[in-house]
């Protein structure tokens, strides 16, 4: 009976616990301060529903959204490739947004229009968002199905470059630099799904190519990434006036974005390095025989891994500083007795994990001023 009685009080736990991880009416926020002159807008522009290939129902992919702290979304089934068509008996592209808007709307997300124009390599997928009649897209040149999303004022991005390439590294063919040339197609995904491709990451800079990151989920979006263990989905992280679509569209277009893809940013250091100073805040310290204990406190939902860059005479600090995610740490500096203490310590610091290049790191300078108390 005991035996009994504790089986059933373990499975009540595990039920309860279930549903309030699954409970649809809490929403997880994401944590990366606004910049001077922007919000910071979470989107994904690259999902999948039954009217392509994907396994859940339309309305099903803003619920999600909402629930991980997104705060615009594009659903972009395929135009050419429907396996489902036996089941999901219509012609009409537009569909699946006909079903999520109002989804969308009662959760305040943003729901984009779009579509996946889906191609062989190459040149390869190509989602086109802002549209206002998927329909158009369904041409059999891909040149002519490019052109009908232009005529709509579409952006238009290049989809997992590394896509049946060798090792998955992109490759750059005279395809693409006609459309890129020509200002047809205008961002790359850098992160899509688990792959992450540094080569289009430095394409995007060197070419003025605005980047993207996105999830281009097919199956209900917890079956592939665990929540409860702190992953997330890859997701675009967008620099606007403000939230709608007239401004994310202008932003994306205008180039400000960076890329969220577990515990890193991905970006132009224009964007990341404000961010680095909107999150780390130095709330502390205490000076004892040259000792200077600091706390600083990491307000974001990312773990910054900071590494010394450099060297300040007379003074000795941490070589590797982590600051976790939404804590506060304590780092012991050291100063020599025999010297004035000094007002203010800049601290030269690479932080790894928020990268400007593939193999760059951010470069930044811990501000710790020494004159607000003794």
């Amino acid at each position: 009976m005991k035996k009994s009685f504790l089986s059933i009080a373990v499975f009540l736990v595990l039920l309860l616990t279930h549903v309030g991880f699954c409970q649809t009416n809490v929403r997880t926020e994401i944590g990366i301060p606004d910049i001077p002159g922007y919000v910071i807008l979470a989107c994904d522009f690259h999902m999948h529903t039954v009217f392509s290939d994907g396994k859940v129902w339309p309305t099903i992919r803003p619920e999600e959204a909402w629930m991980e702290g997104l705060d615009a979304i594009a659903i972009t089934d395929h135009i050419e490739y429907l396996p489902h068509k036996d089941d999901i008996k219509t012609d009409n592209f537009n569909r699946s947004f006909e079903l999520a808007k109002d989804s969308a709307a009662e959760r305040q997300i943003l729901l984009i229009k779009g579509a996946e124009l889906t191609r062989d390599m190459p040149p390869g997928h190509f989602n086109a968002i802002f549209l206002q009649d998927a329909n158009a897209l369904d041409k059999k040149d891909y040149k002519e199905a490019i052109k009908a999303a232009l005529d709509q004022g579409a952006f238009i991005f290049w989809n997992h470059p590394g896509w049946r390439q060798p090792g998955t590294i992109p490759i750059w063919y005279p395809e693409h630099t006609e459309l890129f040339n020509n200002g047809w197609v205008r961002g790359m995904e850098i992160v899509n799904d688990h792959d992450y491709y540094p080569k289009a990451f430095q394409w995007c800079l060197e070419k003025n190519i605005t980047m993207l990151g996105s999830s281009d989920v097919h199956s209900p979006i917890h079956m592939a990434w665990d929540f409860q263990n702190g992953e997330h989905r890859p997701m675009t992280l967008v620099f606007a006036t403000e939230k709608t679509e007239k401004a994310l569209k202008e932003a994306l277009f205008a180039g400000r974005t960076a890329v969220y893809n577990g515990n890193s940013l991905l970006g132009r250091e224009k964007y990341l390095k404000p961010i680095f100073e909107g999150s780390v805040q130095t709330l502390g310290y205490h000076v004892k025989q040259g000792e200077i204990n600091i706390q600083i406190h990491n307000s974001s939902c990312v773990t910054l891994e900071l590494h010394a860059s450099g060297k300040i005479e007379n003074v000795s600090f941490p070589q590797q500083l982590t600051l976790y995610a939404g804590k506060t740490v304590l780092s012991k500096i050291k100063t020599d007795q025999k010297q004035p203490r000094p007002e203010e310590l800049a601290l030269p610091y690479v932080v790894k994990n928020l990268r400007v290049a593939p193999d760059k790191g951010l470069p930044v300078r811990l501000k710790i001023i020494l004159t607000s108390q003794e």
